[in-house]
């Protein structure tokens, strides 16, 4: 792990910026800083951070900058960030986030949080989550928070957090800045390609903005890389995989060379891989089995993309396997985040 110290000093930093889903502002200038002191250009546009080494078009690797929390919709009222009305146009009931949820309600009492400023990420107070409940009507988890009575609508409150590591695992709320942060340790190692990190992922608007930047410049690819975490039942589940793959979602199949070449990589240093659609049929099988409704295979932003430009935009994903998704518990494999670096080495450098 020694070898990897950057990277994890790295992502302890960026666990502890708050990125709020549609408050990411101050995260992303927290990676801009980080970026532009290597030398890398950096642009941000609405709901995109665009990082470009000197040779842009030698690869396209993505990572989504949001992470779940709170806003804050009325008088001493708080609501789940993505779920809130005005950023549930893309939901549409079949992604593996808005299926689990309604499972995690009770994980957050008692969980400690912290208020910021959208536009600056000024510290503005911490609160203690009292109790938790789903609000039918609106179809959303509103939260009971001590200590927070005095802010304004539209003010983003993000779980406090810091990493945790114990044995061979880390935990904290990884989704996603563990692989936000590999992007940035891959351009410390010299990578000189093209990076995204998008907003607003997890209320599933992120692809729009990736999408538009191809247009703006008239670009396709079928080399988009996306990263993420994957979430599975158990440490035992986890410890028998090293990395997840996916070869199509509920929107589209993924076609891209790069898939050979990372599978290719993965055999070659006997790295342990699954498919999640896979993965997911093969579970479908026995629910169905015991009379229950299946699982969708999940709609992903790499789905969505494909559909939308029409496959002028192609790619694949390469995602960390994890526990407690969606909560400040989530638990990743220390070799599973070092079989990433070394693939992404493997692939870039």
């Amino acid at each position: 792990m020694r070898l990897y110290e950057n990277y994890f000093d790295l992502l302890k930093q960026l666990i502890r910026t708050p990125s709020v889903v549609g408050a990411e502002n101050p995260y992303f200038m927290a990676i801009k800083r980080e970026l532009e002191e290597l030398g890398i250009r950096t642009t941000l546009y609405e709901g995109l951070l665009v990082a470009q080494g000197n040779e842009p078009d030698s690869g396209y690797i993505s990572s989504h900058a949001d992470r779940h929390g709170l806003i804050c919709t009325g008088p001493n009222e708080f609501q789940y960030a993505a779920y809130i009305s005005k950023n549930r146009g893309d939901l549409t009931g079949n992604s593996i986030s808005e299926q689990t949820y309604k499972n995690i309600v009770g994980r957050f009492i008692g969980q400690k949080v912290q208020a910021y400023s959208p536009c600056s990420g000024n510290y503005l107070g911490i609160g203690i989550i009292r109790s938790t409940y789903i609000c039918e009507r609106r179809g959303n988890l509103i939260f009971e928070i001590d200590g927070l009575e005095y802010l304004l609508p539209n003010t983003p409150i993000a779980f406090l957090d810091k990493l945790t590591i114990k044995d061979e695992y880390v935990s904290a709320q990884l989704d996603n800045a563990i692989t936000n942060a590999m992007i940035v340790y891959l351009y410390q190692l010299g990578y000189q390609g093209t990076a995204f990190f998008t907003a607003e992922e997890e209320a599933g608007k992120s692809w729009r903005y990736i999408l538009e930047w191809f247009q703006r410049f008239d670009l396709d690819t079928d080399k988009l890389l996306i990263l993420d975490t994957s979430p599975y039942q158990d440490l035992e589940s986890i410890s028998k995989l090293d990395l997840v793959f996916r070869r199509r979602d509920s929107h589209a199949r993924f076609k891209s060379p790069l898939q050979k070449q990372l599978i290719k990589i993965c055999r070659k240093n006997k790295i342990r891989y699954d498919y999640k659609d896979r993965y997911i049929k093969e579970k479908n099988k026995q629910i169905i089995l015991d009379g229950n409704k299946p699982s969708s295979i999940g709609s992903t932003e790499l789905g969505r993309l494909i559909v939308a430009s029409k496959r002028k935009i192609q790619g694949t994903t390469l995602q960390i396997p994890t526990i407690g998704y969606h909560t400040i518990e989530e638990t990743a494999r220390i070799d599973s985040i070092i079989s990433a670096l070394n693939v992404l080495k493997a692939l870039y450098l």
